[in-house]
């Protein structure tokens, strides 16, 4: 692990408006502090509702964030602060330096297996021959069968697409890796070989932040773990020393 900073979020919070229900505020995210750097990864643990998800969101500005600031750090020592930039700028510096994994299939029906992948490479800014070299070893270390490669992404199953939108989000890796749930379809060899994947990044400096609810899989990944509770950072610390207490718990 490197000390140099990839990520920073300050104090961040979020609220949202129920408008259906009487305008009622909901507070997901409470001046939430954390850092991250080049090589670490970071679980982030805590029951449902805690804020997780709201929080790898609100860094990939699926969500906009109420208050705070969640600022990207660039290896020549400048910084972008993303809370503050227009929607196409965030899509740009999405595509190139943030991946980001959902539990959720996002895969384009309409787009093969291959086209997504090395769509993402092209994005980061790799040649369409390595982009396809890379998408093609990406491919076939999660253990997806060659004869989808071509095939249109909605004929795949929930666990196949899920592999598609991991081999996309990792392909060519992206300075900063979000994951939310990104093996939850998968069957026990194929998670293994995801997790293969994902653990290997680091070793290249791939600041890792992840929502894991398989305290084994934080165990296996982490570098350090963070728990959350009711939108706050409760406790932080390596897994050998948080893990047991959250089984304890369970």
């Amino acid at each position: 692990m490197s000390d140099r900073l990839v990520l920073t979020v300050a104090d961040l919070s979020k609220h949202f408006v129920l408008h259906n229900v009487d305008g009622r505020q909901v507070d997901a995210l409470h001046s939430v502090d954390l850092t991250v750097r080049a090589g670490e990864h970071i679980a982030l643990a805590g029951s449902s509702g805690a804020g997780k998800s709201s929080l790898l969101k609100c860094i990939n500005r699926t969500y906009l964030a109420s208050s705070g600031a969640i600022i990207l750090h660039a290896e020549d020592g400048s910084s972008t602060s993303l809370d503050t930039l227009s929607d196409r700028e965030m899509a740009s510096l999405r595509g190139r330096d943030i991946g980001y994994v959902s539990q959720f299939l996002r895969s384009q029906p309409r787009r093969t297996p291959m086209e997504i992948v090395v769509r993402s490479a092209v994005l980061r800014g790799v040649n369409r021959k390595h982009a396809t070299e890379a998408a093609a070893d990406a491919l076939t270390r999660l253990r997806l069968d060659r004869a989808l490669w071509d095939v249109h992404a909605s004929v795949l199953s929930g666990g196949e697409r899920q592999r598609v939108n991991l081999a996309a989000g990792t392909v060519a890796p992206p300075k900063l890796l979000l994951l939310d749930e990104p093996v939850s379809a998968l069957d026990p060899a194929n998670r293994s070989a995801a997790l293969d994947l994902i653990a290997g990044l680091t070793s290249h400096g791939v600041a890792v932040l992840s929502v894991f609810h398989d305290l084994e899989a934080m165990e296996r990944l982490a570098t350090r773990v963070v728990v959350m509770s009711d939108g706050r950072v409760v406790g932080e610390g390596a897994p050998s020393e948080v893990l047991p207490e959250l089984e304890v718990a369970r």
